[in-house]
């Protein structure tokens, strides 16, 4: 399946960029930056001054966009004004609401618009689609993960586990880290899948690693994953929103991942799944029925015995939130109108100049643990110091900078292209020597 906002998407070469320590240079860059329109868009915290801080967490928690409340505001009239009666009728009537933003979802993930959903939280999509996709047998009784898995997602791992009676310590495994940069050398995950694949039923893996920021191959590793005979699923809360995805064309079996992050939804804001088609007519698959999950042309029959909706919606349970998928709709507009690659060529050029500048500091404490290839991570460098804890954070926050931290001493900083500008790079850096107190 070609898919424009995949094809052609690494293409921006930074290799003879030439990025300067001044500040004048990132206020030119931004005046230049073809997003720069977007950044007034969006709602920046302030501090106790009513000054806007510098935010660079959108890794955690992305803004709100000015879209927002006006989309969950036509909800609540089209709820005043309708009462019951808005689930067939309004301008988006509700019952079918979410069928609406599956083409926008399905781009940005690179799917069919069939093979995606918004719908539950993260961790309960997964729940499902382990339901489903574990299937222990005979000696293919194990799930490969890595060790720095997000906890969630291990917790889930290892509830499933109990459940089919194997015991955690046996059946649990994880992918050595490399031991020379605490990163996953994917050509590790090849060699372990080809020494232990016989006996993996279900290989779960982050897309972009939540605490290092690391991107890691999704197509290769499923290629791998599948020549072993494994089930390969994808957690991609810190993937979708901030970089390139093609899961239909990866092959991908399944994915999950949250709109909270780099999808600015909001708090808590419903999740989205990936099933790749050639597991939608699958009868033997098992499922947690629902009736959100029943085929909708008799749905509301009452008596009919459960027939599967075609797709991915057959994975559905309960009828859909739209409160929460009003906002949701607001920003797969913003990121369609953006375009993908624009996002993605900002993003390599950003975190590109918080490199540079973050090598121009005259100090042996810091140490990037995201990969320096561009096409190994995303908005998110994660910035170890040495000997730190976590009042470097609380002082970065008196200067003025929303950052992120993760012990044993990591400042996660995730300029998002959507809000963030060169400036905002520029400013972190300042405010990051001064708290460490680096001369020169």
């Amino acid at each position: 399946m070609a898919n424009p906002f995949i094809k052609n998407i690494d293409l921006l070469d930074v290799s003879n960029m030439l990025y300067d320590r001044d500040q004048s240079f990132a206020d030119k860059m931004d005046r230049e930056d073809p997003l720069r329109q977007y950044k007034a868009d969006f709602y920046f915290p302030k501090n106790q001054e009513g000054v806007e801080m510098t935010y660079l967490c959108g890794n955690s928690l992305g803004l709100q966009s000015k879209q927002t409340q006006a989309a969950i505001q036509q909800v609540s009239e089209q709820w005043k004004d309708y009462g019951v009666k808005g689930h067939f009728n309004g301008e988006h009537p509700w019952v079918p609401f979410h069928l609406g933003l599956k083409e926008n979802m399905s781009k940005i993930v690179g799917a069919l618009p069939s093979e995606v959903t918004l719908m539950n939280t993260l961790t309960v999509n997964l729940h499902l689609m382990l339901t489903s996709f574990f299937r222990p047998e005979g000696r293919r009784n194990k799930i490969l993960i890595e060790q720095d898995v997000f906890p969630s997602d291990r917790y889930a791992i290892e509830s499933h586990l109990e459940w089919h009676g194997l015991s955690i310590e046996d059946h649990l495994i994880y992918i050595p880290k490399s031991t020379h940069n605490g990163l996953v050398d994917e050509k590790i995950i090849k060699d372990f899948l080809t020494e232990n694949g016989e006996e993996i039923a279900l290989v779960l893996i982050g897309g972009v690693n939540y605490y290092t920021g690391q991107f890691l191959n999704i197509p290769a590793i499923t290629q791998w994953a599948h020549e072993q005979g494994c089930i390969i699923g994808f957690d991609l809360a810190h993937a979708v929103g901030n970089v390139p995805l093609a899961l239909h064309d990866a092959n991908v079996d399944f994915a999950v991942w949250c709109t909270y992050k780099y999808l600015n939804a909001g708090p808590g804001s419903i999740a989205g799944a990936f099933v790749h088609e050639r597991h939608h007519d699958d009868r033997g698959i098992p499922k947690l029925k629902g009736w959100w999950g029943h085929d909708a042309e008799i749905r509301f029959k009452m008596r009919d015995a459960f027939k599967p909706a075609p797709g991915i919606e057959s994975w559905q349970i309960s009828c859909q939130p739209i409160l929460s998928l009003a906002p949701v709709k607001a920003s797969l507009e913003m990121f369609i109108a953006a375009d993908m690659k624009a996002i993605r060529n900002k993003s390599i050029l950003l975190t590109g100049y918080l490199e540079f500048l973050l090598k121009e500091l005259k100090t042996d404490r810091i140490k990037i643990l995201t990969p320096a290839l561009q096409a190994q991570r995303g908005c998110q460098l994660s910035i170890f110091i040495e000997s730190a804890d976590e009042s470097v954070h609380h002082e970065l926050t008196k200067a003025g900078m929303i950052t992120d931290w993760r012990n044993p001493g990591v400042v996660r900083v995730a300029p998002a292209p959507l809000y963030n500008g060169y400036r905002d790079v520029w400013e972190f850096v300042k405010a990051l020597k001064k708290v460490l107190q680096i001369g020169g």
